[in-house]
């Protein structure tokens, strides 16, 4: 899938961008060896990431998916202008025939119109890939949030969350952005921290000397862990333990009180919505995480992907706190994302007693890109209505 995918896209790029625009002859030979090049070497990089020394995995893995992320966003712009050229030449030639009159044809010009259009849609591309990978090099940013709750006690206002989501720890997320997450947290003086899956992608002897860090979170109820998805392509039976061993607790379908007699709240965390494909015991029950709860007792909820929020809402939820987004990571990939997820970034009133929020990630998958969706800490500030 991933090759039939990479193949018709540079199929695309190649047939807008080379062929269809009239250039020379030896310049539609070089853009046909370099899409060969691009559309061959995707894969090829993606496989051989897998075996070769670590030293030499990060530079070829930071080329291939910077320029996986350039072929999306210039895919998104020639056909975007693919449509909006439709669109004109129809509507040229509809208004040329309510005059009597059929468009008329000029080769020479038709033939200069699309190699301007070609190039000022690379030029978009490559501007708007630029912009991409800045923001996805850039700092990760705080962002505070406030909620207010129905059921928190006044004792527990104020009482603050960090959240981590989607860091995707891997070849090109190490160490030092680990430890400079850890620190952020830490300088917020959290109540709680809580990583909403899709932590890693790789295996625990790959990256376990790069997780180290998150042992030094400090926080007043501690920092909490439920898996994603990639968490199951990674050797999640041998990551968790090592989660426990770091002080993280891992809630798989389970629930925890945080606080005393006199003020608390319910912390419940879910495995991700697609580990019941994995077997092993894994799979999203927010039925057995919540039951048998006081249902006057405010209920928080850690669900890596959004769609949980049909069965968390029926559960009593009051707010979900989620990620798997990205809030896209490249635009307009957020309107895909909407398809299949009922919500894509931000707070969102799901009912009148069901809010959920979704992270737009702290790290990156893939493209170290980010394009109109910015990774984030974020920093929920709890209130009662």
């Amino acid at each position: 899938m991933v090759i039939l995918v990479d193949g018709l896209l540079h199929w695309f790029l190649w047939a807008r961008l080379v062929r269809d625009p009239g250039w020379s002859d030896s310049a539609k030979l070089v853009g046909t060896v370099l899409t060969i090049f691009f559309a061959i070497a995707t894969p090829l990089g993606m496989i051989l990431t897998r075996f070769l020394p670590s030293n030499a995995v990060k530079p070829l893995a930071t080329a291939i998916y910077v320029w996986m992320g350039v072929a999306f966003i210039l895919f998104s712009v020639v056909l975007f202008a693919a449509i909006a050229k439709l669109v004109f030449t129809s509507a040229v030639a509809m208004l040329a025939k309510l005059g009597g009159e059929g468009p008329l044809e000029d080769p020479a010009r038709r033939e200069l119109l699309a190699k301007g259009v070609a190039a000022a849609t690379g030029a978009v591309g490559l501007v708007a890939s630029g912009a991409a990978l800045r923001s996805g090099l850039a700092e990760v940013e705080l962002r505070e949030v406030g909620v207010k709750l129905a059921r928190l006690p006044p004792a527990l206002s104020g009482l603050s969350v960090v959240q981590f989501s989607d860091v995707h720890v891997g070849p090109l997320l190490q160490t030092k952005f680990i430890e400079s997450l850890v620190e952020q947290a830490n300088r917020q003086k959290p109540d709680l921290v809580v990583i909403t899956g899709d932590l890693v992608d790789g295996s625990l002897a790959e990256l376990r000397e790069h997780v180290q860090a998150l042992g030094r979170l400090k926080s007043r109820f501690g920092t909490y862990f439920v898996t994603g998805n990639h968490e199951y392509y990674s050797g999640v039976d041998d990551w968790l333990p090592e989660l426990r061993r770091l002080g993280i607790r891992v809630l798989r379908n389970e629930r925890v009180v945080l606080g005393d007699a006199a003020a608390s709240i319910d912390l419940a965390g879910v495995d991700d919505s697609s580990a019941g494909r994995f077997g092993m015991g894994h799979g999203a029950d927010v039925g057995r995480a919540t039951a048998g709860r006081d249902p006057e007792r405010e209920l928080l909820l850690l669900a890596h992907q959004p769609k949980a929020i049909v069965d968390a809402a029926a559960s009593g939820v009051g707010l979900q706190l989620s990620g798997h987004t990205h809030g896209g990571q490249i635009w307009p990939f957020n309107h895909v994302v909407g398809l299949v997820q009922p919500y894509v970034a931000g707070l969102y009133q799901h009912d009148p007693a069901t809010q959920i929020y979704v992270s737009r990630g702290t790290g990156f998958w893939g493209p170290p890109m980010r394009l109109a969706a910015p990774a984030e800490i974020t920093k929920l500030v709890l209130a009662p209505t």
